[in-house]
Formats: C-alpha cells, sequence, structure tokens
C-alpha cells in the first residue's frame, strides 16, 4: 500500500502523511511533529524486519533469543553511527489518521519510492521517516574512503518497497553522473542520497602540488572531494552543515573556519 503523503512549506519543509487504518509509519527518533488522536505511537529500539510487522526471528525462545540479539546489533550500529538509538512507530487505529514529520535543519525533504530492485543510501540524519515494509539500515564505507574523507564514512541505507522520507539542508538538485560522462565530483557535504548501481568514493583534492596546495589551504573544501560514478539518481544539496555551522559562528563573533578555507579551520569558543 503506498504511503499517502505531502511535502509542504518553503523554507523548512514538513511531510504530512495520511495513513489508512492499520497501516504503520515510523520515524528517527526526534523528527515527530504532530498527529491526530487515532494515531498510536510506540517507541522501539528495533527497526522492522522487511516483512512490515516488526517483528520477525521465528517463535519460541530461539526465536526471541535471535531477535534481541539482532536489536542489539542494529542499536550497536546505530551508536556507531552516530544515529539516533530509537525509531517511532505511528499506527492509524478506528480510521484514518493523519501525522507530520520534518527534518532538523532548514530545507527540502523528498519522498523516494523503493519498488524493492534497487536500494537507496543517504548520508547520515538524512532519514525522517517511511513505510514499515522499507527496512533501514546502516552501511559503513571501506575504512581508507572513511578515514581519507571524513564525511561520508557511514550511510544510511534503505531496502524493499515502500515510501521513505528523507530531508537535507538548503535545496535539492537532481543529478545523473551517466549524463556528465559517468562521473562527478562533489563537495563531501552536500550529497544527500544515491541510487544502488552508483559508485561513491572520495579523493584528494588536485595532486601534492603548488595548485593542489592552493586547494586545499583556500579554496575551502579541505583535501578531499566526493565522488559519484555510474548510472543512477543523485540528490544533492546546496548548503553544507559545515557551512551552516561556520555562518552561525561567524555571526556570533567567532570564525571556526578560519582565514584559509576548511583546511587549518579555528575552533574559538
Amino acid at each position: 500500500m503506498t504511503l499517502q503523503q505531502e511535502i509542504v512549506g518553503n523554507a523548512m519543509q514538513m511531510a504530512v502523511v495520511n495513513l489508512h487504518p492499520g497501516q504503520t509509519v515510523y520515524c528517527e527518533a526526534g523528527k515527530f511533529l504532530f498527529k491526530t488522536t487515532n494515531v498510536t505511537m510506540e517507541t522501539r529500539l528495533s527497526s522492522p524486519s522487511g516483512n512490515g510487522n516488526g517483528n520477525g526471528g521465528g517463535g519460541g525462545m530461539g526465536g526471541m533469543l535471535r531477535q534481541a540479539m539482532g536489536t542489539a546489533m542494529q542499536v550497536g550500529q546505530r551508536m556507531l553511527a552516530g544515529e539516533s538509538l530509537a525509531f517511532q512507530y505511528f499506527t492509524a487505529q478506528g480510521g484514518q489518521g493523519t501525522v507530520g514529520f520534518a527534518g532538523v535543519l532548514p530545507g527540502e525533504m523528498r519522498a523516494l519510492e523503493l519498488d524493492g530492485t534497487r536500494a537507496w543510501f543517504a548520508e547520515k540524519d538524512a532519514f525522517v521517516a517511511a513505510e514499515s515494509s522499507v527496512e533501514f539500515g546502516i552501511a559503513f564505507q571501506g575504512g581508507r574512503t572513511g578515514m581519507s574523507g571524513g564525511e561520508g564514512f557511514v550511510l544510511e541505507k534503505f531496502t524493499g518497497r515502500g515510501t521513505v522520507i528523507i530531508a537535507g539542508a538548503g535545496n535539492f538538485i537532481d543529478l545523473n553522473p551517466a549524463d556528465f560522462g559517468g562521473r562527478i565530483e562533489v563537495d563531501t557535504g552536500c550529497v544527500v542520497a544515491f541510487e544502488e548501481g552508483i559508485q561513491y568514493g572520495v579523493q584528494r583534492v588536485g595532486g601534492l602540488n603548488r595548485q593542489g596546495i592552493m586547494n586545499a589551504v583556500f579554496g575551502g573544501e579541505g583535501l578531499s572531494l566526493a565522488t559519484l560514478e555510474g548510472n543512477g539518481r543523485v540528490i544533492l544539496q546546496s548548503l553544507t552543515i559545515e557551512s551552516l555551522a561556520n555562518a552561525l559562528k561567524k555571526a556570533q563573533g567567532g570564525d571556526k573556519q578560519g582565514p584559509t578555507g576548511g583546511l587549518f579551520s579555528t575552533h574559538a569558543g
């Protein structure tokens, strides 16, 4: 059953979801805004099991133990990723219900439709809400990629069938690397989400020469750029969390980034 939702607003969008009787949607803790009184709310540590009922693991003591171990593994992964430890589940009872969700930064939201053939990957904190038929997971990039990039080491992964709602900062643009010769290079903080099949990596900005050092020191990008290759949908955002934080810091009388851009950042205050 397709999730009936509408994304409303401009600078700070929200998603208004209409639930059929018995239909369930879940969100990351802290993304809930409002609900009608006939919608129940339950907080759990586990994400759905992919079959939509949030149970799984079989019956008996063995099934309960496997379920507990699976939940503990999920929680451990989310702790390592710096994600919220809990999910909130909303189910309409006795009739249609309405629930509202939003991201945490000024910006856009997007509803992605999963058909079961391709997963979607998103940057940390992009997830807002999803149908219970969509499974939320954590994907760890390779150590070398993650360590060299600083960002993008941990990704959220969405599989199954149904609607998942994500949020980002600023405005979104949809691109396909195949339309640009098969590869695009992006500020690491601008990547919001991309389809399975897109190869995501991190590369050094320029070589160890004069221009490479100028790019890293004065360009504001630091030492790395994200690379996206292949044929598939990519969603980028116009505002990065780092640039927003630097602007707020500067407005408060400090300059976190400093005069030389991203490499030699200062941390006043």
